[in-house]
């Protein structure tokens, strides 16, 4: 559906976005992060159609950004973190002006109603939209995006500003959209970006650091590959069953954490998965598991393990000290020296 090639925008000397490519499939959800200045909403700019780009090209559903930007717009409904709402408008005078000003095709009254349901808005679609509560405003920013039925799309940080309940409900709808559209979905909250998203693209300095799912990012950047299991039964005897499961490197008691409940920290061969073999043993003894979770790393963490070691990498080759010349040993002869430099 979007396929991002070769992609960057400069502004005068800075380089925002740095020759960056990617794809998004039809019905995908694609999380995309990146820190403050990252080049994360230049991007996002750039593929709705708001910014052009210095080099690259986007193509959206086979149509290109600068060769067909209305074609390429009228797919794609786009919720900035700020939705651009006129607030002394109803929420029904706004969906129809903007129904008319995006020229849909569609039939105008019905339309409006079955996204108004659809987003939960409807028993508010008679008042005027600075009396909304924030999520409210949200919500009629999504419905305002969603006119004409866009098969893309783009929502940057839709959940700013909102209290936990009406977190997960836009999340939830966030999910609901995506088993009809492709979704690109920038957040700062990176628990609902693994919560809602398939697939992660994170950009730092304005360059892709990872594109992977966000189980795959924590198990390739994971280094301790221990498990921890919680199991109800006699602490000596569940401990030997532990250590005599094949692949099993080593068994470690962590003491009683309930009446007759013990933890075990537990470390098998690299690239060996001991769970099954371990719930058949224990099922077969009849002491049940309470618990059993990896060491995997959170979306978080991954987050600032990649973007600290990307802007490490970036000080290092920017404080390499640069080779001398055999030139810069020889006596001045007088001759005119030349300063020469790249440009900060």
């Amino acid at each position: 559906m979007i396929e991002v090639k070769s992609l960057t925008k400069r502004y005068g000397a800075k380089t925002a976005v740095d020759d960056i490519s990617f794809t998004v499939r039809d019905g995908e959800i694609l999380g995309f992060l990146g820190p403050n200045g990252a080049g994360k909403s230049t991007t996002m700019n750039i593929i709705t159609g708001y910014a052009s780009s210095t080099e690259g090209t986007v193509t959206v559903d086979g149509a290109e950004i600068l060769e067909d930007p209305v074609k390429v717009k009228s797919k794609i409904g786009y919720l900035p973190e700020h939705p651009p709402l006129y607030l002394d408008m109803t929420v029904k005078e706004y969906l129809s002006f903007m129904f008319d000003l995006k020229k849909v095709k569609l039939p105008k009254v019905k339309h409006i109603e079955e996204i108004c349901e659809h987003v939960k808005i409807t028993d508010v679609y008679g008042r005027i939209i600075k009396n909304l509560s924030k999520g409210y405003r949200q919500r009629v920013g999504l419905a305002q995006a969603l006119l004409g039925n866009p098969g893309v799309l783009i929502l940057d940080e839709p959940t700013v500003g909102l209290d936990p309940k009406q977190i997960i409900e836009i999340r939830k709808l966030i999910k609901e959209l995506g088993e009809k559209h492709t979704i690109i979905l920038s957040s700062h909250i990176l628990s609902e970006v693994q919560a809602a998203c398939e697939r992660v693209i994170v950009i730092n300095k304005g360059k892709i650091i990872a594109d992977d799912t966000p189980d795959n990012l924590s198990k390739a950047m994971s280094t301790d590959r221990k498990l921890t299991i919680r199991v109800d039964g006699p602490q000596d005897s569940v401990y030997d069953l532990l250590s005599k499961v094949p692949h099993m490197l080593r068994v470690d008691k962590l003491g009683m954490r309930e009446n007759g409940v013990y933890d075990y920290t537990l470390e098998a061969e690299p690239e060996q998965d001991v769970r099954r073999d371990i719930f058949s043993r224990l099922a077969e003894r009849k002491w049940p598991i309470l618990a059993l979770r990896g060491s995997e790393l959170s979306l978080e963490d991954i987050f600032l393990q990649l973007t600290d070691e990307s802007s490490s990498a970036a000080e290092e080759a920017a404080t390499e000290p640069e080779i001398e010349s055999p030139a810069a040993h020889e006596p001045d002869t007088g001759a005119e020296n030349k300063e020469g430099g790249e440009e900060a």
